[in-house]
């Protein structure tokens, strides 16, 4: 590939005083690393020795020691972690806490869409009298260890209840997308051959009621080794619903209601499976332990978010991403707090983010680009209408950044001052390959480089490391977060990432590294457009796109060229009040033209009201370019905006 330019002037740097208090450095000096450097190479060429360190400083305890951090007997892409330990992931996140000062805190803060409903909270002990009654009501209903159970609810505090209690006895923990359909529920469920199914009588976008009890039922249907619905009621009750023949009426739940035990489990068992969609085929189940996904988590908001234990964390997000996850145990293994929002981010009015964060002194806010570019498009007054001197840094993730959203969230958000932490990695990474920190200055877009522990790399087509140019993100050594494989389907996993070169995991992402050495993600590698030869990535198009005045997001598709092979087609929305016509189309194929050449110019610049993406803002460009050309829109049901396809189809009409 060419040489490519990035990133341009550094506009933030640390201040001494948060580079001595940050977890990063203490972690380095206790370590008597000497520098960043320093503590970069140890992490990826002595592993067993980091993930120790990491498993020590996090005070992860066992009930049975590991006799190795790792072993590699069967291949990097099979590392067994925490060799021969006993542990259960829920005693580091709640039990260890009992009659400690970390007790009173606030584990969770939350709140729902209707401003009149009061926000929620709940201590570290009053999570624990609830998990520990969940736990012992899923006994008495002959739920244990290696029972599969799935969670189709709203992001209330009783999704973290239902999720620690499944873990507490043993159980995997399978999250679902609360806007997921019956069928994506069976297909997860039925593969999973899951006992139970946790759901709530449904949630509120828009002021609108959109029930999820009866997509449960439709689902449950379906299920043959489904035995109970357990079903968080309009009046916050929990109610059980048995699914055998003949069964009775709803029943509260099962008591006893005292302390329950924690099930002594091997730290390699499973205790979670999340489903990522695939462009074909069936969903793939990635594959959690209790010493591998959390540790990450924590690991990741400790060393890259520089997250406190006196701080709040709000990402906004959903149980059946990664990130619900993610941000449960990364934040309860650090003592921290987390803030749950359950709605639209724009409602009732534009800045309901802005207010969250004053209302809860939010510290750490986790958005995605295309939240920022919709927010982007109301203007800087609501967001100075809230206090947000709480806020002590940002974090973003889900896919590339353009320029001109990092800067107005860093400039009129952040006033110039807070770090935006760029966050990049996966659903089978368990967190991140790339971060950024508050180590090292920053540029717009970019991220520091690889987290502590990740051997990341940029390869070209023969998998050979490059600088200054794009190529191929890879990780050349495993690491403790990485997924045990695909539920079921162990040749898909090494076929998915593990065929390429030898003892090589190849990630799908373009990446690259800069001359002062900070890396970019340029977009999915199966994304990549070419036109006449020449590769472009998506996010480049879309990046000059959004830099014009008038418009808020975009999405950029390759389609099929009889002459080029490719050709560019692009989707604008506008922001508030600008009409699209055939003068800005064509002004908006002219910059593309302009900054990446005449080659790369757009055939079609297409005016819509939405861009179709998951609940986590990611672009489905896959989804769009079927749409556009007709063909089978494949796996939906992570759309959160599914209505946004039909505009699509009328446009290619």
């Amino acid at each position: 590939m060419s040489e490519v330019q990035f990133g341009g002037e550094f506009v933030w740097y640390p201040s001494p005083e948060l580079i001595a208090q940050s977890n990063l450095q203490q972690f380095t000096d206790r370590n008597q690393l000497g520098s960043y450097d320093e503590l970069m190479r140890r992490s990826t060429t002595d592993i067993a020795w980091f993930w120790d360190r990491v498993l020590r400083d996090l005070d992860i305890q066992f009930y049975k020691p590991y006799s190795r951090v790792v072993d590699l007997s069967d291949g990097k892409p099979w590392a067994k972690w925490c060799v021969a330990a006993e542990m259960n992931i829920v005693h580091n996140l709640l039990d260890k806490y009992a009659d400690t000062p970390i007790d009173k805190k606030l584990a969770i803060k939350s709140e729902i869409e209707d401003l009149a409903a009061a926000g929620r909270s709940l201590t570290y002990k009053e999570l624990r009298d609830q998990v520990d009654r969940m736990a012992n009501a899923l006994r008495a209903l002959g739920l244990g260890r290696g029972d599969a159970v799935g969670v189709f609810m709203p992001m209330v505090p009783e999704i973290v209840v239902a999720m620690l209690a499944i873990i507490k006895i043993g159980g995997i923990f399978l999250p679902l997308f609360s806007g997921f359909g019956a069928a994506a529920i069976v297909s997860r469920l039925n593969d999973a051959e899951a006992k139970a199914l946790f759901t709530a009588a449904g949630t509120y976008r828009r002021g609108k009621f959109c029930p999820m009890k009866p997509i449960a039922d439709e689902a449950a249907a379906q299920i043959p080794t489904l035995r109970q619905l357990v079903v968080l009621n309009q009046a916050g009750e929990w109610l059980v619903e048995d699914l055998s023949p003949n069964a009775g009426p709803p029943t509260t739940l099962p008591g006893p209601f005292d302390d329950a035990p924690t099930e002594r489990t091997s730290a390699e068992d499973p205790m979670m499976i999340i489903y990522t969609s695939g462009t074909t085929g069936r969903p793939k189940g990635a594959m959690h332990t209790h010493c591998g996904f959390p540790i990450k988590s924590a690991q990741d908001m400790w060393h890259g978010l520089d997250l406190h234990s006196d701080e709040t964390l709000f990402w906004m997000t959903d149980m059946g991403w990664m990130m619900g996850p993610w941000e449960v145990f990364g934040t309860l293994l650090l003592g921290a707090t987390m803030m749950f929002y359950d709605g639209a981010p724009d409602f009732p009015g534009p800045d309901r983010v802005w207010s969250l964060v004053a209302r809860h002194k939010v510290t750490a806010l986790g958005v995605s680009p295309t939240l920022i570019r919709a927010l982007r498009r109301y203007g800087d007054e609501i967001v100075h209408r809230h206090d947000l001197s709480s806020l002590r840094k940002f974090a973003s993730t889900g896919e590339p950044w353009n320029p001109e959203p990092w800067m107005w969230l860093f400039q009129n958000v952040g006033r110039g001052k807070l770090p935006i932490i760029n966050y990049s990695g996966g659903t089978e990474i368990s967190g991140g390959i790339l971060m950024g920190n508050v180590l090292t200055p920053m540029k717009p877009c970019a991220f520091s480089g690889p987290l502590p522990g990740m051997a990341a790399d940029v390869v070209d087509e023969n998998g050979k490391s490059v600088r200054g140019q794009v190529g191929e993100l890879v990780i050349r050594e495993p690491w403790i977060g990485m997924t045990r494989g695909f539920w079921k389907d162990r040749q898909r996993y090494i076929d998915a990432y593990w065929s390429r070169f030898p003892d090589v995991w190849v990630h799908g992402d373009w990446a690259a590294v800069d001359d002062d050495g900070l890396w970019y993600i340029l977009g999915r590698s199966d994304d990549t457009i070419k036109i006449a030869g020449k590769r472009v990535g998506p996010a480049e198009v879309e990046s000059v796109l959004v830099a014009h005045s008038q418009v808020s997001e975009a999405a950029a598709i390759g389609v099929p060229d009889s002459i080029k092979g490719e050709a560019l087609v692009c989707f604008c929305v506008l922001k508030k009040g600008v009409n699209g016509d055939v003068a800005l189309a064509a002004e908006l194929k002219e910059n593309v033209a302009r900054d990446l050449g005449k080659a790369l110019a757009p055939r079609e610049v297409v005016f819509v009201g939405d861009i179709p993406k998951t609940r986590n803002a990611k672009v489905m460009r896959r989804v769009v370019r079927a749409a556009y050309l007709g063909e089978k829109l494949g796996d939906t049901s992570a759309l959160e905006n599914p209505a946004s396809l039909d505009e699509i189809k009328r446009v290619a009409g």
